[in-house]
């Protein structure tokens, strides 16, 4: 007889109803330059439905390659400012992992290397315990990176070992790390290695050891002072201390005059002013960064849509119907402007077939490109509207088989292109495609930063940027760098009572920049010719004027 199943068996043809665990992700954000972080821990931060956060703020990292909607939770410090031990943060880990729906990614964003003085282990069995899946993305170390980035390389044929102390520990020999031949990198807050290179020098440590002392390693905020084991104490004490993080203790410190390349950047530490929109100055700022500056990006105009679209709706149909035999592009805004309104109408880059299309410079060029349209005419020489009228063939009735030119722009743009296209024989629809606002005055400490000279420079990208900042927010201070993209900016600006400093040999925005890094060189030549230590411009105001950054 064949035993009866019970109701409660489950049978192969029963469905489970399994869910995916949500699973954390600790990812190393690299030492403090953003450059650093890997490509695989940026593709979990854009996955990320919660990010938990290190001791240090990474907001840069977080708020570039996040979600506008992802949690972020601090995991740094408590409601009162206090630090929390690694068993509070283990448990925000995994509440964070249990809170998220099922499927959901915690990113654990850790400084540095995850594995390195993070409190790794507690919070890896901290998810092990309640059942949570878990990946290691690796990061760089500022252990290493910080060495490098002061201009130490940790080892050499001078050194026989590299050892690496966190000095928040107590019960360290530090007799082991007596011998000079040796590399020896501490890491920790200012007292504590501050008490370990004491310790050290009172266990054996001969006191001209060399000593390399770094704070905000590999960001454009680094300073780094060379010393010696028995002089250490003394730069601790000083008249301006640093925020000490790392200490190397190695004979290769004496290489540091020749492989410093990050504070010897042509722009290290210069604070800059960039008069645009964010959209337009996301490249200056990079390039920016890469030549060891920061950069405050301010707005001076606001991009509008024209009071009455009917005139720029006739041109595009003018446009599709063959009414044109050219269209000229004398910004970025005239070609986001005319895609837009391609897209309202459903229209695409295929409407230009047949269309002569000429860029007024190689970024306006740029954004035809991006957009599927290989530009027939981009000046050679000046890229501006002279430039462009320069290099416009004259109408000629045998070969063109239309006289008539669109021209997209905004509604205070000047005459000249307009005149001087109807002058070689076109007849040239002149239409507002988008309007420039002045946007709305900088918040108080911008504006008292420009005019009391915290700025070390300021990229004017044209005459616009100059009229509208002097507007809504003053003269910059005499001690500023004025770099402007061309003549006619320049003149602007000296219209308005500034010193131009720096002109740019072709009007591209990465041109004004690696203008201005020149500019920097020439003064750090000039400096190191008369004797003298380099100085940012905004050190040389008067004291009094100065500000603590």
């Amino acid at each position: 007889m064949t035993p009866s199943r019970q109701p409660s068996e489950q049978t192969d043809s029963t469905p489970t109803h399994a869910t995916t665990p949500a699973r954390v992700a600790f990812v190393g954000s690299g030492p403090g330059d953003p450059g650093l972080m890997t490509l695989r821990g940026r593709d979990l931060l854009a996955a990320a439905d919660v990010v938990v956060l290190d001791r240090i703020a990474r907001d840069d990292v977080v708020l570039e390659h996040t979600r506008p909607d992802v949690e972020i939770i601090d995991a740094g410090h408590g409601e009162q400012g206090q630090e929390l031990t690694h068993a509070v943060r283990a448990k925000l880990v995994v509440k964070a992992a249990k809170s998220v729906a099922p499927g959901g990614l915690v990113v654990r964003l850790m400084d540095g290397d995850p594995a390195t003085f993070n409190g790794l282990v507690e919070e890896v069995r901290a998810c092990r315990k309640a059942g949570i899946t878990y990946d290691v993305v690796p990061g760089v170390s500022a252990l290493t990176a910080g060495p490098t980035y002061a201009g130490v390389p940790l080892t050499s044929k001078s050194t026989g070992a590299v050892h690496v102390v966190g000095v928040d520990r107590s019960g360290i020999d530090w007799s082991a790390y007596a011998a000079d031949t040796d590399t020896l990198v501490l890491l920790g807050g200012t007292d504590g290695i501050r008490t370990a290179l004491a310790a050290l020098l009172a266990a054996g440590r001969p006191a001209d050891s060399l000593v390399a002392l770094s704070a905000h390693g590999t960001t454009v905020r680094q300073s780094s002072v060379a010393t010696s084991l028995g002089e250490a104490d003394a730069v601790f004490a000083g008249k301006e201390p640093l925020e000490v993080s790392l200490a190397v203790v190695s004979p290769n410190v004496a290489l540091r005059d020749e492989f410093s390349w990050f504070e010897s950047k042509p722009l290290f530490g210069w604070k800059v002013l960039v008069p645009r929109t964010q959209a337009q100055a996301g490249s200056m700022v990079e390039r920016l960064a890469g030549y060891g500056a920061t950069a405050d990006v301010v707005p001076t105009i606001s991009v509008e849509p024209p009071r009455t679209p009917q005139q720029m709706e006739k041109a595009v149909k003018g446009l599709v119907t063959g009414r044109y035999e050219w269209i000229g592009f004398t910004s970025v805004n005239a070609v986001r402007a005319v895609r837009e309104r391609f897209e309202e109408f459903g229209l695409d880059a295929r409407a230009f077939a047949g269309l002569k299309v000429a860029a007024v410079g190689g970024v306006t060029a740029a954004a035809l490109r991006e957009w599927g349209i290989n530009p027939d005419l981009v000046p050679a020489g000046e890229q501006s509207a002279a430039g462009l009228l320069e290099s416009w063939p004259e109408f000629d009735e045998m070969l063109d088989p239309i006289n008539r030119v669109l021209l997209p722009r905004a509604d205070i743009a000047t005459e000249t292109l307009v005149a001087g296209l109807r002058d070689m024989g076109w007849e040239v629809d002149d239409v507002t495609a988008y309007r420039t606002v002045r946007a709305a005055p900088p918040a108080a400490s911008i504006r008292d930063a420009i005019k009391g000279g915290d700025y070390d420079a300021v990229l004017f990208t044209s005459s616009s940027t100059v009229r509208n900042l002097v507007g809504i927010a003053g003269k910059p201070h005499a001690a500023t760098v004025v770099a402007c993209i061309g003549p006619a900016t320049a003149k602007t600006a000296q219209e308005h009572g500034l010193r131009v400093d720096v002109l740019a040999p072709e009007a591209s925005a990465l041109s004004l920049v690696d203008a201005l890094a020149g500019h920097g060189v020439g003064l750090a030549v000039s400096a190191a010719e008369a004797g003298q230590p380099v100085q940012r411009p905004s050190d040389k105001r008067p004291a009094s004027r100065r500000r603590a950054r």
